[in-house]
C-alpha cells in the first residue's frame, strides 16, 4: 500500500482515501485515476458509510498538479487531463455517501480544488499551513472546478477577488471566509483520530448513513436546477429512503420511545 498514488483504507465504516505522492502530493493524471477507482471503490463498498480525503504525511494535503508534468505534456493532454480530474471529481460529488476533506498541510491550487468537491472541510485549528487557489501567478486559472465551486461557496465577487489576487489563507481565515467548515481542537488528541470519531458520527448504528448520503444528494445537485426539479428531486429521495430498513427502524424507534439502531440498509 505504501506505493500506492493513492491509499486506500477501510476503519469502522469510514474509507479513507490518502493522496500520496511526497514531498508535496502534487497530482498527475495517474494519481487522479487512482482516486477515481478509490471513489468508486468506496460507493461500491457496503460496508463503507463516509469517505475521509487526505493528504500523505504532515506538510501538504495537495499542492496541486504536477506543474513539471503539465510543462512538457502536450495542449491536447493538457485539456484531457482537466476534462478527467472534472469527471472524477464530479463522480466524487455524485457520490450518495458523505466525503470529508482532512486538511492536514498546505492546500493550494488543484489541492484545493479536490477538497471543494468533498461536502466537508476539517483543517487542525492554530495549524500554519496556507489554503488558496493561487494560479493566476502561473498565468492560468483554477482549472479543476476552482472557479465554479469557490464561487458557489463563498459568492462571486468574494471568489473573485481571492483567485485574481491568488490569495493564500491562514486556517482561521479560511474558516472566515467560508473554505472551511470547521476547526478541529487537537490540543489533547491526534487531527486524525479526532477527524475519524468525527466521520463516525454520520455512521450506523448512532446514524441513518442512507439518509445523510441522500440529503448529501438532494443538496448536491439540487443547487444547480429549478426549484421544482430540486422538490422533485427530493420527492424521489424521500421515496427510495421510505423504503429502506433504516426509515421503518427510525420510526418505530420514535414511536416506541427508544433510541434507534441504524444499519445503513
Amino acid at each position: 500500500m505504501t506505493g500506492e498514488l493513492v491509499q486506500y483504507e477501510v476503519d469502522g465504516g469510514v474509507a479513507i482515501l490518502t493522496l500520496n505522492n511526497p514531498p508535496a502530493n502534487a497530482y498527475s493524471y495517474e494519481m487522479m485515476r487512482a482516486l477515481d477507482e478509490a471513489v468508486l471503490r468506496a460507493r461500491f463498498d457496503d460496508a463503507v458509510h463516509v469517505l475521509v480525503l487526505t493528504g500523505a504525511g504532515d506538510r501538504f494535503f495537495c499542492a496541486g498538479a504536477d506543474i513539471a508534468m503539465l510543462s512538457r505534456a502536450q495542449p491536447s493532454f493538457k485539456y484531457n487531463f482537466c476534462l478527467h480530474a472534472n469527471e472524477t471529481l464530479l463522480r466524487l460529488e455524485h457520490t450518495p455517501k458523505l466525503c470529508i476533506a482532512m486538511i492536514n498541510g498546505h492546500c493550494v491550487g488543484g489541492g484545493l480544488e479536490i477538497a471543494l468537491a468533498a461536502d466537508l472541510r476539517l483543517a487542525p485549528r492554530g495549524a500554519a499551513f496556507k489554503i488558496g487557489l493561487p494560479e493566476v501567478a502561473l498565468g492560468v486559472l483554477p482549472g479543476t472546478g476552482g472557479t465554479q465551486r469557490l464561487a458557489r461557496l463563498v459568492g462571486k465577487s468574494r471568489a473573485i477577488e481571492l483567485m485574481a489576487r491568488g490569495t493564500n489563507l491562514g486556517v482561521q481565515e479560511a474558516l472566515e471566509a467560508g473554505l472551511l467548515t470547521e476547526l478541529v481542537d487537537t490540543s489533547s488528541r491526534p487531527f486524525r483520530e479526532m477527524v475519524l470519531e468525527y466521520a463516525r458520527s454520520f455512521c450506523p448504528p448512532a446514524r441513518a448513513s442512507l439518509a445523510v448520503g441522500r440529503i448529501k444528494r438532494a443538496v448536491q445537485t439540487g443547487w444547480e436546477i429549478p426549484l421544482e426539479s430540486g422538490l422533485a428531486l427530493e420527492r424521489e429521495l424521500q421515496q427510495q429512503l421510505f423504503l429502506s430498513e433504516d426509515a421503518r427502524e427510525g420510526l418505530t424507534a420514535y414511536l416506541e420511545k427508544r433510541s434507534p439502531r441504524f444499519s445503513g440498509r
